[in-house]
């Protein structure tokens, strides 16, 4: 642990969000971080966490009921509801191995109020927690209040950075749950869990190397690598995907997937992001199929990465013809981004090829991808449907 760096980043914040912590006489080793609004089944998530098997350390799970300035009257209601009851599951099943924390934010600012701040929120109590008591080690998990874990749930985290202590980050299996024997629901998250494992794969195909999912109920971070990132973001939808390419970007990220967590299918219109969103897009289809990126388009994609290293020590001439018999869109694209500019940035500030094949993914990062992707379709490839793909990958 860098202190002079914890307490910098503990500085910065704002201390009207830092109005709360946990009691000084209990040491968590790992704190569950769960932002909360309008969930009226969220003591299914905190009864689910309660079951799960206990591993050597303590753990504290914090919930962070949050509305904004405008925020529905039933949600505002709601959270309160929720929260005092909150408080009554905390008095009755606190321990000294496990300490429930529920926290309410109410008319947080129109322009960040949503469920980046809120895990926000919790992750930086987390992190001040973790300084207080001089825990360099401390882990920091992300939930959703919609979820069920699987019982080796904390045992297998604790288990991944106890053995390595400089992992910066765990991504963890995933599997909705659908309720009320709904198929038509079922098919739609199955699609779309389908898209997200093709994406996945497809993004390790090309060679690049931050292919993780990015699933905000779904990942476990070191409190050491969530301060040398800067933090959650307080986006209001997809904080997750922004802070997890950050965290990726430093290595030693661990996938486990003997650990499942099983967020609840549900529409929703909540965030522009995420499982609602695509729920209600693969309903909007005429034939209720989801419709993905073409293999052919990462093809192309690999072809470019597979020559990353050709890149070093080149001049803007010389790196202009290693790309001159790429697709033709895929030239196009690199052209509309300047992506000669970026090799140059590259060469000029590294000095051996491992130093520019990380600032070379620094520049092609996966937001650059989605939107070469996006470029790309659906012209000159037509979408798939996921119906086709999701079998082969």
């Amino acid at each position: 642990m860098n202190r002079h760096n914890w307490d910098t980043y503990i500085g910065r914040q704002k201390p009207e969000y830092r109005i709360a912590s946990l009691p000084i006489d209990f040491e968590a080793d790992m704190v569950v971080v769960i932002p909360c609004y309008n969930e009226p089944d969220l003591f299914t998530t905190l009864h689910s966490l309660l079951t799960a098997i206990q591993p050597e350390g303590k753990i504290a799970v914090v919930v962070v009921f949050n509305s904004g300035e405008r925020s529905t009257e039933e949600g505002i209601r709601q959270n309160r509801i929720s929260f005092t009851q909150a408080k009554e599951f905390a008095a009755i099943n606190n321990t000294h191995e496990r300490h429930f924390l529920p926290l309410l934010f109410e008319g947080l600012p129109r322009k960040h109020a949503g469920v980046g701040l809120a895990r926000k929120i919790g992750m930086d109590l987390a992190v001040e927690h973790f300084f207080l008591h001089d825990k360099a080690g401390g882990v920091i998990i992300s939930l959703d209040a919609d979820c069920t874990v699987s019982a080796n749930f904390f045992t297998v985290i604790s288990a991944a950075f106890t053995a390595n202590d400089r992992l910066n980050a765990t991504v963890h299996h995933f599997h909705h749950r659908v309720e009320e024997n709904n198929p038509i629901l079922e098919g739609a998250v199955r699609q779309y869990e389908g898209y997200l494992h093709y994406y996945r794969a497809m993004l390790r195909y090309t060679g690049f190397p931050w292919y993780f999912h990015t699933i905000g109920s779904a990942f476990a971070v070191s409190a050491d690598a969530y301060v040398r990132v800067g933090g959650m973001g307080r986006q209001q939808g997809g904080e997750d995907f922004y802070f997890l390419q950050k965290v990726f970007s430093l290595g030693r990220i661990e996938e486990l997937n003997e650990v499942c967590v099983y967020p609840l299918a549900r529409y929703s219109d909540r965030v522009p992001f995420g499982t609602g969103p695509a729920l209600e897009k693969i309903m909007s289809e005429p034939d209720d199929e989801l419709r993905v990126y073409s293999p052919d388009a990462f093809e192309i994609l690999k072809q470019l990465f597979d020559r990353k290293d050709a890149f070093f020590r080149k001049d803007t001439k010389q790196a202009g013809a290693i790309i001159a018999d790429l697709h033709p869109a895929l030239q196009c694209f690199l052209y509309e981004v300047k992506f000669l500019d970026d090799v140059a940035d590259c060469n000029n500030n590294s000095a051996s090829v491992a130093t520019f094949v990380k600032r070379f993914f620094h520049h092609f990062s996966a937001f650059r991808i989605v939107k070469f992707l996006n470029f790309v379709h659906p012209d000159p490839f037509p979408l798939v449907k996921i119906s086709v793909l999701s079998d082969r990958y």
